[in-house]
């Protein structure tokens, strides 16, 4: 698509975790509207929201970030939601795009589509291989929906969409509610909490053997608005940084940057989730020059410093980053919470 300059870009999910970092990129390319629309304007479970919020707003560029998600146990509560919700978007908002010319269309999917016993680091020639883990697999598959309808509509129609794969994402403003939380976070909270509490032990789900790796959130934001820029091809590609932790082994670092030195009890009647998680990123770097940058102890102690603010304060956001400050008047509100676990 080339540069962002003066095109008007729509953000699904603007204002989530990951929408806002998005959006504070979008910005440095000055480009010509950012539209990041409520979900309270446009539901985009409902097709008439979806065409209404494109007549609206005839967007050259969308970046959709939009999703209905959250950590393994809310996986386990909520398939079918997590299925439709997230299926239903991504097939509506690209077939009405498509029909109202969009130049192109980014979709952020999940590592979650992958296999459950997939070959570490994770390839994207390697994505069909299997089964997604099975809390996973409603909002994995819903998801990866979106590559292949991508690769229809190039095929058929020659419409410009791609899809890009982020590994766990973490960092300032991600979301803590232990209801929904994903791992980081609610390790952090637990372990806070803990420690202000007096306690002498947490309680953690699973054995802490299973593997993860970890991106922090702006290196994605990066990573995305790069792709939106030079990517114009039907291959998924993997944004990650390929460093892989145990969950134990994350535990055991928060504890120490969260200066706790309680007990760990490991509950092993609780998932494990998929086995391992670790992505190759060669493809981003190869075809549109990214890697990430981020220090993974450093975007920790970032992590945590924020969320202590936030304790401090008691206020439901900090104040916007520097680099988030708003440009101009566009509108920057959530549509949905955003993004993989």
């Amino acid at each position: 698509m080339g540069p962002l300059s003066g095109r008007r870009v729509l953000v699904t999910g603007g204002t989530g975790f990951l929408g806002r970092a998005v959006c504070a990129e979008v910005r440095k390319r000055r480009p010509g509207e950012l539209i990041a629309p409520r979900k309270a304007q446009y539901d985009l479970t409902e097709q008439t929201a979806v065409r209404l919020m494109l007549d609206d707003h005839k967007p050259d560029l969308i970046i959709h970030l939009a999703a209905v998600v959250g950590g393994i146990g809310a996986n386990r509560e909520n398939p079918g939601l997590y299925f439709y919700q997230n299926a239903v978007m991504g097939i509506m908002l690209m077939e009405e795009a498509r029909k109202r010319g969009v130049q192109k269309m980014v979709n952020i999917g999940t590592i979650c589509a992958y296999p459950k016993f997939t070959p570490v680091p994770f390839k994207e020639d390697d994505l069909w291989n299997g089964y997604p883990e099975e809390t996973n697999a409603p909002y994995g598959i819903a998801k990866k929906a979106q590559l292949v309808q991508a690769q229809a509509y190039r095929q058929q129609y020659g419409f410009n969409a791609i899809a890009l794969l982020p590994v766990n994402l973490y960092g300032p403003g991600d979301n803590f509610d232990p209801k929904s939380s994903h791992v980081i976070p609610a390790l952090i909270k637990k372990v806070v909490d803990a420690r202000e509490a007096g306690l002498g032990h947490i309680d953690v789900w699973g054995t802490g053997a299973a593997s993860r790796e970890f991106l922090f959130v702006r290196d994605a934001a990066e990573g995305i608005v790069l792709a939106a820029e030079r990517y114009d091809r039907p291959d998924p590609v993997n944004l990650g940084n390929g460093r892989e932790i145990t969950i134990r082994a994350l535990t055991e670092l928060i504890c120490e940057l969260c200066h706790f030195d309680g007990e760990l009890r490991w509950d092993a009647t609780k998932p494990d989730g998929q086995p391992r998680r670790c992505l190759d990123a060669t493809r981003a770097r190869e075809r549109f020059g990214w890697s990430a940058r981020t220090e993974f102890r450093a975007g920790l102690r970032e992590t945590i410093v924020w969320y202590e603010q936030l304790r401090a304060t008691q206020t439901p956001l900090p104040p916007a980053p520097r680099a988030l400050a708003p440009l101009g008047t566009e509108p920057l509100a959530a549509l949905a919470s955003t993004h993989p676990r």
